[in-house]
């Protein structure tokens, strides 16, 4: 920012806990999920999808990791005809029951198993990245036809209402983000096969015209008509096998996406292949690849992945130093000697990942130009759970050169699985494609409680529940609808907001003026539920006046009982229970957020939800997530009634010590000592005086990029890095623009609300000093010297510091 005119003082003491300057790089911290503070508030930051990068990484530096065995043991065991009753056999069952197809000796009608073989030995050959797709879909798809005739004792028959299918595609996919538009280019994807074929169709038949009655039970394009015999299906499922799967689709909607299949391979026109096919197969032990796991600890350094070791002599030896480079985790440079329809010669692996074509005149496109591949899988996985609505868990893939990698995603972290040589050791990829095949759509991952239904035209969904109030209760969701704000991200709350309309809640509640949303989010099982922290704050409420009126009004509520941690358990995953989420919705009337405040009216609408927090801490509840997207409003006769709302990472006095596994705040907003590694460590106990900071981050976050309720243009408005930087290298940004307020050049703030942040921020820096020197004067043998909040002062003369200042006072004047 260039000064416009400079207030303050620009040499300051350090703070207490001030880290040293210098490149910060994102550190994976026990307390903390970095995601929330872009992917569920990108219309209130304004960030670039693509900024989410960097969270995403993070979140896959946390990955964990489990057996191939026991993996495609409890994908077994969930496509089984008794899904809730332990099979422990199935997995040896089923590697047996698949060894014909494996060895050629298999067919059906339409195919034989035999061309399995000829498919992999072209795949073995040498070449460019993208001549793997090819051999990759034939085989899979043969093998599919091939295994839905196969029965196991045990397991259910193959699911043709999913059908599911191997296709290529290699081309760019867009999804809109709020405000923000992302471009993702997965090499192969898994789809049901009408949405594999749709985008092939003739016009006539593709296209869908005029206003759609409501449609319930059954999901677009996914679900055969009724009228569509079996040999129909096959004969169908056979042509596109044929014809389209190895084509390059247009357009193809994240929504129907099933699992990403992303390859890498060695040097383009290398001399060497892949070791072909043995002569036959049989059922064996589980071998190690080399790597075993794909590396991630060079993500949290930004150095290079180190290199496999050896091969041992009893895994059959293809090129795994060349398997790690082609992953892209290493900056190989290619070989001069051949070339790629997707690379350049002088290009390093990881920038020819993937570079989509951009409009020039889109700035809000985001591709995945220079990503490591396991960071660009997860983009693929952050798109899926955008895409769909609670979204339970997913499935993406990870192929390099003759190596694969499961990676499983749900909203209590990452899972990698031990790589399968799927040449050598094809019945364990077989047996995962039989798995697969008898997944329903729930079985993928998707929530069957929400059911895809369409509206005049418009994609919405509807949830209906037997409720012991209001004997039953039916929502619809309107997700297609402008307002809805999703998340983009891996872990976390994932939090969505959706308008809603419900006849139940409407009959019980009546209209509301502004219409109703549905807040649907994965809240840590650990933790107290916001429903029951709300319970606790309408009790406030009813002998406090500066809370009633000013907190959210929670028409019903429903919570999902499926815990993460269940996956985790079947695993073997060390602390299963660590982190595990469960799934809530919520129902509120709609409230207006501050930021669509004019100027005037910003300061009251504020320190309305500041009394109402200030009152409920004093009463033992502690919000602990104070951020512009937590403040809200909404009209009571002719006035803007400030709200204090989100309680889902807020606390009650009575808890016993900290809760959860999430370390609470969004770091923009959050107070300078939690900012540091020890507040992200946990090792800062969180006071009333550090939300009342982040009240005061709020205003100036506010004052400085909305004018009258409209977010300035990117050149206008300062803080943008704010939102992209890790938590200590935000602090740092702050506590520099807190020891050296300047207007922002081309500011329209009024001088007057100009003179109030300076006021506050004033005080807020004096009171770390006093506390600084307080603790270089008295040190503590106890060592609580080097914390520095120990203890909590009084939160009504904290906030009289503000009240009494000049700034204050003036904005507190009622306007003439």
């Amino acid at each position: 920012m260039s000064p416009a005119g400079e207030t303050g003082t620009s040499s300051t003491p350090p703070r207490a806990n001030a880290p040293a300057h210098g490149a910060i790089t994102i550190e994976s911290t026990p307390n903390s999920r970095g995601a929330s503070v872009i992917s569920e508030n990108i219309g209130v930051l304004g960030a670039r999808v693509k900024k989410v990068r960097p969270w995403i990484q993070r979140d896959i530096e946390q990955v964990k990791e489990c057996k191939i065995d026991p993996m495609l043991q409890a994908l077994l065991q969930r496509a089984s005809s008794a899904p809730e009753t332990k099979q422990p056999e199935l997995l040896q069952k089923c590697l047996k029951a698949v060894l014909p197809v494996c060895n050629g000796q298999a067919s059906t009608v339409l195919v034989k198993s035999s061309d399995v073989e000829t498919a992999l030995n072209e795949y073995v050959h040498p070449g460019a990245e993208n001549k793997f797709y090819g051999p990759f879909i034939r085989a899979t798809n043969i093998a599919l036809a091939c295994l839905e005739e196969i029965k196991v004792d045990g397991m259910r028959a193959a699911v043709p209402a999913v059908d599911m299918i191997c296709q290529q595609n290699d081309m760019p996919m867009y999804q809109t983000h709020q405000t923000a538009k992302s471009t993702r280019k997965p090499d192969v994807v898994i789809l049901p096969l009408n949405s594999a074929c749709a985008p092939f169709q003739d016009e006539k038949y593709g296209k869908k015209g005029g206003k759609k009655d409501k449609q319930k039970g059954k999901q677009k394009d996914n679900v055969m008509d009724d009228e569509n015999d079996n040999e129909k299906r096959k004969k169908k499922r056979k042509a596109h096998m044929d014809a389209n799967a190895m084509a390059k689709p247009q357009n193809l909607p994240w929504k129907d996406v099933l699992a990403c299949i992303e390859f890498k391979r060695k040097t383009p026109g290398r001399t060497k292949g892949i070791n072909p096919p043995p002569p036959s197969y049989t059922v064996t032990d589980y071998i190690p690849t080399k790597p075993e796991y794909l590396p991630v600890d060079h993500l949290k350094a930004g150095v290079p992945a180190p290199g496999p070791t050896q091969t041992p002599a009893t895994q059959p030896a293809s090129d795994t130093t060349s398997a790690v480079l082609s992953s892209g985790l290493i900056a190989a440079k290619l070989s001069q000697g051949g070339s790629s329809s997707k690379r350049k010669a002088t290009d390093t692996l990881e920038s020819a990942a993937k570079k989509s074509k951009m409009n020039p005149d889109d700035t809000e496109d985001d591709t995945d130009d220079d990503l490591d591949v396991t960071v660009q899988t997860g983009l693929y996985a952050a798109e899926m759970f955008a895409s769909n609505i609670g979204v339970n868990y997913l499935l993406n893939i990870i192929v390099i050169d003759d190596v694969m990698w499961i990676w499983y995603y749900d909203r209590q972290g990452i899972i990698q699985c031990s790589g399968i040589n799927f040449i050598q050791d094809l019945p364990r990829f077989i047996v995962l494609l039989y798995a697969l095949q008898r997944f329903k759509l729930e079985d993928w991952g998707r929530n069957k409680d929400f059911l895809p239904v369409q509206v005049e035209g418009k994609q919405c969904h509807e949830f209906k529940i037997k409720d012991e109030k209001f004997g039953e209760v039916d929502l619809l969701l309107h997700t297609s609808h402008d307002e809805r704000v999703t998340h983009y991200g891996l872990q976390g709350r994932a939090t969505n907001v959706v308008p809603v309309t419900s006849e139940a809640l409407a009959k019980a509640y009546g209209d509301f003026q502004d219409g109703m949303v549905a807040k649907i989010f994965w809240g840590e099982a650990d933790r107290t539920s916001e429903p029951e922290i709300l319970k606790r704050v309408e009790e406030i409420a009813k002998v406090h006046n500066t809370v009633k009126d000013h907190i959210p009004e929670l028409l019903w509520h429903h919570t999902f009982t499926n815990p993460t941690s269940a996956m985790r358990e079947a695993l073997g995953v060390p602390e299963p229970t660590k982190g595990s989420r469960v799934l809530y919705i919520l129902v509120f009337p709609k409230l207006q957020p501050i930021t669509k405040v004019p100027d005037k009216e910003l300061f009251d609408v504020w320190y309305q939800c500041i009394l109402c927090h200030l009152t409920l801490w004093k009463e033992g509840v502690y919000h602990r997530d104070v951020s512009p997207g937590n403040l809200m409003w909404y009209w009571k006769d002719g006035k803007r009634i400030g709200v204090l709302n989100d309680y889902d990472l807020s606390s009650l006095a009575g808890d016993s010590g900290p809760r959860g596994n999430e370390r609470t705040g969004t770091v923009p907003f959050m107070a300078l000592d939690l900012l540091t590694e020890e507040g992200q460590r946990g090792e800062v106990k969180h006071l009333y005086r550090h939300d009342l900071e982040s009240f005061m981050w709020c205003f100036a976050w506010i004052s400085l990029r909305y004018e009258n309720g409209v977010l300035l243009p990117r050149r206008s408005r300062p803080f943008d890095k704010w939102a992209t930087l890790d938590a200590v290298a935000c602090g740092e940004k702050k506590y520099f623009f807190q020891g050296h307020m300047k207007v922002p050049v081309r500011s329209h703030i009024d001088p007057s609300l100009w003179a109030f942040l300076v006021g506050c921020f004033l005080v807020l820096k004096k009171d770390a000093d006093n506390r600084y020197y307080l603790r270089l004067e008295e040190p503590s043998d106890s060592g609580a010297d080097q914390q520095p909040n120990a203890e909590e002062s009084d939160p009504d003369a904290f906030l009289s510091k503000f009240t009494c200042s000049k700034g204050w006072l003036a904005l507190s004047k009622p306007s003439k």
